[in-house]
């Protein structure tokens, strides 16, 4: 036996025998208020001659019974004002229980620390670094609110990266206001001689100080937070609105909107044109363009519907003009003329954040209590060598073609390129599309990747998985690595679809110190603050999802928070998230995916029904993908859902709706659905876990029972 494991061994033997003495004793009958007050002569008449043996004594017990986390502490610290006073109560409970809960931190530390973040450091990655960040802060936090028992505190921060003496001295620090507030109850306590006493005034002080004092540390733990972020800073008299919205794209429309509606004064300022990024450049017109090139690989593949020939001329400025008629049809949806009418006041220019509660915009200061950051992402360019030097389009500047590129070279396989790689291909381009990663969709599981792969190479898709992209050669020839060898993609055009990055420059941040995290976003909490309380942000500039849908879902936190702060905040909800690839096939997820669920050790069952199967996808010669659900084990509820197939965008709404409001997969297959639709592969997958779940046992006395009724 080591050494090591033997020491583990004797600290648990240590615990557990005086965690089990303190019960087999039944030692908590001498922790009572009734035993402290028939004591309580005796107590003080030993302590007047024995004082410090006597506050030697009361602290060994307090730290023991602190290491422990038996029951009582508190009653002991109302001792320690009875016996000792306010002045030599506070000092010895102080020291005691925060020595008490250091051995307890100390011991599992040693005997849980490693261990844990051995099999869970993937998990923890982001705790541990806000722990190293500003674990004080919180350690402190939670000292001063206990939302938590002590002992929890004590447990949990040993798993931590946080620092020994930081621990000590924070929780010291923490716990001072608490003691103080129960010791001088105590105090009180100790003078009760009669009935009468209980209502004296001091006592009734002491216990309604007791009662209020999580609310009174945590409004001076705010006022602490708020005076170290405004240092300097000096709010107006008066303000021009109560929202100011920077950026009039998804998250920004939305905010302004929940501001006018409850007739809150707001300006929604956007430097560009109002929708943003979805209307103008992103979801409208791609979505557009895959229509046409649908209709398009239809037309060329007629006889996989019957029709032996099918004539399709396209024109590519057409189809363009058709994705400009598609915007400007939407358009006035996210116009300013509609947001004026609802009351917002839209400014057109650039604002520039010039103090917490002022911006600048064209020379002119406009101020808020609140101000909303929705300045969203633009398109990622790496730094490839030789690019800077070719006129390479983006999903922001490929709106502009006019001329329909004979060969189109895409840079990155996720949804941005896979969508616009096939859209190309099936309009005419010769597409080449090279991924660094070893498949199209890395972010999803493998069968999504593969059967893209398969129908994108069907259209005429070159996929190039597992490439490098190293540099451009002579504006027109992407040099990757592959395998260790070179290899050469000769294009007319070259598309960067690598994702996008949030736009943080030129709206001030720095001038008042915004925080913007390692990863290139806004930072944010839980309630869509930034590091200053009256500013916050939402949808592409937060993270960590950029999609539209959760823009706006972030937006509604953030504007309601802003406008009803301080008296309440809305966390932001992540827990069902949904998201849809619209490729053919649309590849849709929302919750784990089975890849994500063995990265983070997470126990599931997996669940799959084959579309090929489905009525509605063979008579629409759809019939490819499939539907695939991971459940807790032995329970049908749902951990996450991905399907793949033609409609697979319409049909996950259902697990979203199910998943959101905790409905497992037994609601599901008891939920009628009309025939024949694509939604019966929901039902039809529910019903294969019921065929795994099924109880056997009683299914045989079923069939005993059958065949006794006949005869």
């Amino acid at each position: 036996m080591s050494k090591s494991l033997l020491t583990r061994l004797l600290i648990l033997a240590l615990f557990a025998g005086g965690f089990a003495t303190f019960f087999l004793l039944d030692l908590g009958q001498y922790l009572s208020l009734e035993e402290l007050r028939e004591r309580r002569d005796q107590l003080q008449a030993f302590t007047e001659a024995n004082l410090a043996l006597m506050i030697a004594a009361y602290m060994l017990v307090y730290i023991v019974m602190a290491a422990l986390s038996v029951p009582g502490a508190a009653v002991l610290t109302l001792a320690g004002g009875a016996i000792f006073g306010v002045l030599i109560g506070t000092i010895a409970v102080s020291f005691a229980s925060t020595i008490g809960a250091t051995l307890v931190f100390l011991a599992a530390r040693f005997l849980f620390r490693d261990a844990i973040q051995n099999r869970f450091g993937k998990r923890l990655k982001l705790i541990n670094e806000g722990v190293e960040r500003d674990g004080a802060f919180y350690l402190l936090a939670l000292r001063l609110v206990p939302v938590f028992p002590f002992w929890l505190i004590n447990l949990l921060m040993a798993l931590t990266p946080i620092k020994t003496w930081t621990y000590f001295w924070i929780s010291q620090l923490g716990m001072l206001p608490a003691t103080v507030v129960y010791v001088n109850a105590g105090t009180q306590l100790a003078r009760i001689d009669s009935m009468g006493d209980i209502l004296s005034v001091q006592l009734i002080g002491s216990f309604a100080l007791l009662a209020l004092l999580p609310l009174i540390l945590r409004w001076i733990l705010r006022f602490l937070e708020r005076r170290k972020v405004y240092h300097g800073q000096r709010p107006p008299k008066r303000f021009d609105y109560n929202l100011i919205v920077i950026g009039g794209g998804a998250a920004g429309l939305v905010s302004a909107y929940i501001g006018a509606t409850v007739k809150a004064k707001v300006a929604l300022i956007e430097k560009h044109a109002m929708g943003g990024d979805c209307l103008n450049t992103g979801c409208v017109p791609s979505k557009a363009l895959l229509r046409t090139a649908k209709l398009m690989a239809e037309a060329r593949n007629s006889q996989r519907y019957g029709i032996r020939n099918m004539q399709a001329e396209m024109d590519f400025g057409e189809v363009m003009d058709r994705v400009k008629q598609a915007i400007t049809r939407i358009e006035p949806h996210d116009s300013p003329e509609r947001y004026r009418n609802m009351g917002v006041d839209v400014i057109q220019g650039k604002a520039i954040l010039v103090s917490p509660w002022e911006v600048e915009v064209d020379g002119q200061r406009k101020s808020a209590r609140a101000i909303v950051l929705a300045t969203g992402a633009e398109p990622l360019v790496p730094p490839i060598v030789g690019l800077e030097h070719t006129d390479y389009l983006t999903s922001d500047t490929l709106w502009d073609l006019d001329e329909l590129p004979e060969r189109l070279v895409v840079l990155g396989g996720g949804p941005i390129g896979s969508e616009l790689a096939q859209g190309f291909a099936r309009l005419g381009s010769k597409v080449t599309v090279v991924e660094m990663a070893d498949r199209l969709l890395p972010r999803e599981d493998h069968e999504a990747g593969a059967l893209l792969t398969e129908h994108m190479q069907a259209d005429g898709v070159s996929v190039a998985t597992s490439h490098k992209a190293l540099r451009v050669d002579d504006g027109n020839r992407l040099v990757c690595e592959h395998d260790g060898q070179k290899v050469e993609f000769g294009f007319d055009r070259l598309l960067v679809a690598l994702g996008r990055k949030t736009r943080v420059s030129g709206y001030g941040l720095e001038n008042i110190g915004v925080h913007v995290t390692d990863q290139g976003r806004i930072g944010s909490d839980p309630f869509q603050r930034t590091n200053f309380p009256n500013i916050y942000v939402c949808g592409d500039a937060a993270g960590p999802y950029q999609f539209t849908h959760v823009a706006a879902h972030q937006a509604w936190s953030a504007a309601v928070n802003a406008l009803i702060s301080p008296w309440w905040s809305f966390r932001t909800d992540y827990r069902v998230i949904p998201w849809v690839t619209f490729t053919d096939p649309e590849v849709a997820r929302v919750g784990f995916s089975e890849e994500e669920a063995r990265e983070q050790d997470i126990d599931y069952e997996l669940t799959t029904y084959g579309i090929d199967d489905l009525d509605r996808a063979i008579a629409d010669s759809a019939d490819y993908g499939l539907v695939k659900v991971l459940t807790e084990p032995g329970k049908d509820r749902i951990l996450g859902v991905t399907i793949i197939n033609a409609h697979a965008g319409e049909m996950l709404a259902e697990f979203v709706l199910a998943m959101k409001h905790n409905l497992g997969l037994n609601k599901i297959l008891g939920t009628i659905h009309p025939y024949p639709t694509f939604s019966e592969a929901n039902k039809f997958a529910a019903g294969e876990w019921k065929k795994a779940h099924k109880p056997e046992r009683v299914l045989s006395w079923a069939a005993r029972y059958f065949r006794w009724r006949r005869g």
